[in-house]
């Protein structure tokens, strides 16, 4: 093979992977018979439940009445519904909100510090390493560097201008039944049913979820539960700005958030 056949087949390959790189897969996490056994298996079972019973699991970590899986429905399987599925391969990400690289390590720990309103794993934690695993078994399949589809939330339309008064009357009509007139949850014994969404058992404003388009995303594509995609954008920028404007916890964090200045419009003060 001459050179030039070389070299053009070589740049025949490389568009092509090019290509398939930027090819979001389909949303599919593996089948619960394709978990492993032995100790892998057991880590990844243990990884799922901190995730699904963060408050009771992890009381020194979680300082409020929150699961990672009230955002993270499903077991994180759930498209523009901030899925963990491909997660493992896309780290390490850059963060316009840190401002560099960050480990999946340190966006795990940012979800315990903000939504969680709590404190950090430790990296090389039992508890830290079962997460990973769980997560890096839900990314089974996933090529690394490729995000799903249905990756983190839905768009929503960001021009529309916020009106919490009628967001307040969507937020009695659709979403007081189970979130409470309050915003307080309602629990099912020790563990909350239906999360609380402002007060001291809900996320600080350091929180993804309390900004208004970010909230807004998620309410639009999985809210009412399952009635997700009968609200108009209108309605769910409304009902955001709303509840996310509620009193919480306060994150003294979040003045070092953005560094380089490209702070969004709806990021908390």
């Amino acid at each position: 093979m001459n050179l030039q056949r070389s070299s053009i087949l070589f740049a025949a390959l490389w568009a092509a992977g090019a290509a398939s790189a930027q090819t979001a897969p389909d949303l599919k996490p593996p089948s619960e018979a394709s978990m492993p056994s032995g100790p892998r298996g057991a880590a990844i079972a243990a990884g799922k439940l901190l995730l699904s019973e963060t408050h009771q699991r992890l009381p020194g970590n979680v300082g409020n009445g929150l699961t990672c899986t009230n955002c993270h429905m499903t077991g994180g399987t759930v498209a523009q519904a901030s899925p963990w599925v491909g997660i493992w391969g896309v780290f390490p990400e850059y963060r316009a909100r840190s401002g560099r690289l960050i480990s999946l390590q340190e966006r795990v720990n940012d979800c315990f510090e903000r939504s969680m309103n709590g404190k950090p794993l430790a990296f090389n934690s039992e508890e830290m390493n079962n997460i990973l695993a769980y997560m890096q078994w839900l990314s089974s399949g996933v090529p690394t560097g490729v995000s799903v589809k249905g990756r983190g939330f839905g768009p929503v339309d960001q021009k529309l201008v916020p009106n919490p008064v009628h967001g307040q009357q969507v937020y009695a009509e659709k979403c007081a039944s189970c979130h409470g007139a309050g915003g307080e949850g309602l629990k099912n014994g020790v563990a909350y049913a239906f999360p609380p969404l402002w007060g001291p058992a809900s996320f600080n404003d350091g929180a993804g979820m309390a900004r208004t388009y970010t909230a807004a995303a998620f309410v639009k594509y999985n809210m009412p539960l399952g009635q997700g995609g009968t609200l108009s954008d209108q309605d769910a920028v409304d009902v955001a700005e709303y509840f996310t404007h509620q009193p919480r916890p306060v994150y003294a964090g979040k003045a070092k958030d953005w560094p380089k200045g490209d702070r969004p419009k709806d990021a908390r003060n």
